[in-house]
């Protein structure tokens, strides 16, 4: 019974944590990659080839439950190749050199992108 009230208690104590958090907010740090810098080279990508004529899309929102580690070098975006099995169109943000660290040396983040109401 006191493990219900404890747990209940901290996960009435976190959600205006979680209720403050958006992408908007979700920065680089020294030690990870912000989903906010992510999603932004994905537009950055999408903008160039929106400049190449229809169809149009749309970048949406990378999943927030992505977590990677910094990126060392300028990222990267291209279409995800379809041999990678996404049912849907999406753009991968990639990163080919991480900041040293245990878990990555490279990473990629799907992006998904959405075609603009009107385009072909």
């Amino acid at each position: 019974m006191l493990r219900s009230i404890v747990f209940i208690t901290a996960l009435t104590a976190c959600i205006p944590c979680l209720a403050s958090w958006s992408i908007e907010t979700d920065r680089s740090t020294p030690d990870k990659h912000g989903l906010f810098e992510i999603r932004e080279e994905a537009r950055r990508f999408i903008a160039q080839e929106n400049a190449k004529g229809q169809p149009q899309w749309d970048a949406q929102e990378p999943n927030a439950k992505v977590f990677v580690p910094r990126c060392a070098v300028p990222l990267q975006a291209e279409w995800t190749p379809k041999s990678l099995g996404r049912s849907k169109p999406s753009v991968m943000v990639i990163c080919p050199a991480a900041v040293p660290n245990t878990v990555m040396k490279r990473w990629d983040v799907f992006v998904p992108v959405k075609q603009k109401s009107g385009s072909p």
